[in-house]
């Protein structure tokens, strides 16, 4: 499973061209920590021994719905120095759902929209929002608690388009942990990967 998705969710992304990333679809998600430091806890015997970094970081995830209500979450995990996430934009038809941009079971139907661009302007209620809203939490209970902490300044974001590719991606975001030591998240497998091209 993890040479599967090496090197296939990890560019940074430019977001693709002519999506509407306002609608409704499953995305997922991808934020790290800056210079991928340590900040959230460590892997200890293939599972995840969260930090008080760590704990908030996933306290604020699975806050998210409460101040977009338009978002269902899905599977995800906080690793030491990054978040994997699966997140729903599922809005009705009706534009009552209401957001804030600031706050401190797995289903197999996926049908997305085809891409569509936004012809109103900046696009509100959208993905971007959901993760700026999220760092901006973290980050500012880490600031009032004087933790020197500071994400990624992007994100990294793929848009989940079938059945088969949903159940891969949750299951590598579940599984994630007991595959740290071939994460390409991992600084020691990134600093292993260039040494091993620096001999080529």
């Amino acid at each position: 499973m993890m040479e599967k998705f090496k090197g296939k969710y990890r560019i940074e992304s430019n977001r693709l061209k002519g999506w509407d990333y306002s609608s409704n679809a499953m995305y997922f998600i991808t934020i790290c920590t800056h210079d991928r430091f340590h900040f959230f806890g460590e892997i200890e015997n293939h599972k995840m021994v969260l930090s008080e970094m760590g704990e908030m970081a996933q306290k604020y995830w699975l806050e998210i719905p409460d101040h977009f209500p338009f978002v269902k979450l899905d599977a995800f995990v906080v690793m030491p120095n990054h978040v994997h996430g699966i997140i729903e934009i599922a809005k009705n038809n009706d534009g009552r759902n209401v957001e804030t941009q600031y706050f401190a079971s797995l289903r197999p139907t996926i049908e997305p929209p085809l891409p569509s661009k936004n012809k109103f302007g900046p696009q509100s209620k959208n993905l971007a929002s959901i993760i700026r809203g999220y760092k901006s939490a973290v980050t500012t209970y880490a600031r009032k608690m004087n933790i020197d902490f500071a994400w990624q300044s992007n994100y990294h974001d793929h848009i989940i388009r079938d059945d088969k590719s949903y159940h891969n991606i949750a299951n590598y975001i579940i599984n994630n942990p007991k595959h740290w030591k071939e994460e390409t998240f991992n600084p020691v497998q990134a600093q292993d990967s260039a040494s091993q091209k620096g001999r080529t």
